[in-house]
């Protein structure tokens, strides 16, 4: 039984207690002849997931309606049958429902974390909707305050800012963070006063921000929660009209499904980026498309489909010229497409190729997040060659780099390597294997 997160988002917004909804509801079911006898316990069960019977989640919608002053179907207060679709929902209606989400995460509701990543149909349907008709023909809104440009710049400083932290303290830190900042101001800015033209571009900044929500999830381990917030992301990327947030949010998508080792799911997510993004797709995007496709082809063993996508790869990563990109490409940096082609090479056995492209990533500047997987995946390399002198002094910086950032990812490289070290019994592996342990001491 999943916590009714909808019903209970309605319930702060209208600024009601338990005990007061359940008074509203007897006294709505006396008009009806009915005989209720709620208290502030049964609302509880029902914010836990219970469904009330007969006319109940009726009145239920129809209190809360009247208090809001707007229609509330039983959709909107997670009333609805079980097994209903809800991709049809409107803009205004799945607003909601993500601020929902956010309230729900922003109150430390750690069953969240543990959710599953859905499979299948219900993966697909988010990405096919975005792609195909019918589109947003108006996303004005009249709500309780009037949104200007200044509160887009708000929202895209956000995202610069929680990025960044996410990249030097990881996704763990900055979760908490960027979540409460998606309740407390991201929300009523959706919800207020906008025309057409300033709305897309609200959702626009909104998606970007919220697909950054999603990174931080997966960062840390929750890949249920970080595919909703990718959903999300996708869907108001579609309200705003610019299809190159979308083509961005689906590569998230795409780099998830290869984690998760749904190899052909990427593959076909990346197609469908490419092809409905078609000239909105930057360079920097393309090239991070193609060189995550050559890794699921790489994995599938396809060695035809695995080269020819590097080789695009490669082709778009030159056409990449700085100050053209938009922010969210930012992080396609001088040896990204290097190490991702090196990963796929790996998976080939072609080891004298791949090093050399682990090699060129490491040898270009990075943050040091990329700096760490970059050198993850030298020391990988180069253990698989016998160059264990070299390996132990790639992983020893890859300790050193990885001191002071809150990420499950980065702790799954350290391990994963320290593993490689020690197996492989060569000189300074014991030493080595030690700097990683003191990276990992201090839990999360």
């Amino acid at each position: 039984m999943q916590p009714n997160t909808l019903l209970d988002a309605l319930l702060a917004e209208a600024g009601m207690s338990h005990a007061g909804l359940a008074a509203h509801v007897n006294q709505a079911g006396r008009t009806r002849g009915l005989a209720l006898r709620y208290e502030h316990t049964a609302v509880s069960r029902w914010l836990k997931g219970q469904r009330p019977r007969g006319q109940v989640p009726d009145l239920i919608c129809e209190v809360l309606g009247g208090r809001l002053g707007r229609p509330v179907g039983l959709d909107d207060a997670g009333l609805g049958l079980p097994g209903r679709a809800h991709h049809a929902t409107p803009l205004s209606g799945f607003v909601d429902r993500a601020a929902a989400l956010w309230r729900s995460e922003e109150q430390g509701r750690t069953q969240l974390l543990a959710v599953e990543a859905v499979t299948g149909t219900p993966a697909v349907i988010p990405v096919w909707e975005w792609e195909n008709p019918p589109e947003d023909i108006d996303v004005s809104r009249e709500g309780p305050t009037r949104i200007g440009p200044e509160h887009i710049e708000i929202l895209r400083a956000a995202r610069a800012h929680y990025e960044l932290m996410y990249r030097r303290a990881g996704g763990v830190a900055t979760r908490d963070r960027i979540v409460r900042f998606l309740g407390s101001e991201a929300a009523p800015m959706l919800r207020g006063s906008y025309p057409d033209d300033l709305g897309r571009r609200l959702h626009r900044a909104a998606g970007s921000l919220v697909a950054v929500a999603g990174i931080c999830a997966y960062d840390s381990d929750a890949h249920g929660l970080a595919q909703r917030y990718f959903h999300q992301a996708l869907r108001l990327a579609k309200a705003s009209g610019d299809r190159g947030l979308g083509a961005y949010v689906i590569a998230l998508l795409v780099n998830q499904s290869l984690h998760l080792r749904d190899h052909r799911q990427a593959v076909a997510f990346a197609e469908a980026a490419l092809r409905a993004a078609g000239r909105h797709t930057t360079p920097a995007l393309a090239a991070d498309l193609y060189a995550m496709q050559a890794k699921a082809y790489a994995q599938l063993g396809d060695t035809r489909a695995a080269l020819a996508c590097i080789r695009q790869a490669e082709a778009a990563a030159e056409r990449i010229r700085p100050g053209t990109e938009p922010d969210e490409t930012g992080y396609v940096q001088p040896g990204l497409v290097n190490v991702q082609v090196a990963q796929a090479l790996l998976s080939l056995g072609d080891l004298d190729a791949a090093h050399e492209q682990a090699a060129a990533a490491v040898g270009t500047p990075a943050h040091d997040r990329g700096r760490v997987h970059r050198l993850a995946m030298l020391c990988e390399i180069q253990l698989r060659q016998g160059e264990a002198d070299r390996a132990v002094a790639a992983a020893a910086e890859m300790a050193e780099r990885a001191k002071g950032m809150e990420s499950l990812r980065l702790r799954e490289r350290l391990r994963a390597v320290r593993e490689q070290l020690l197996t492989s019994g060569c000189a300074g592996a014991e030493e080595t294997a030690q700097l990683i342990d003191g990276a990992l001491r201090v839990p999360l």
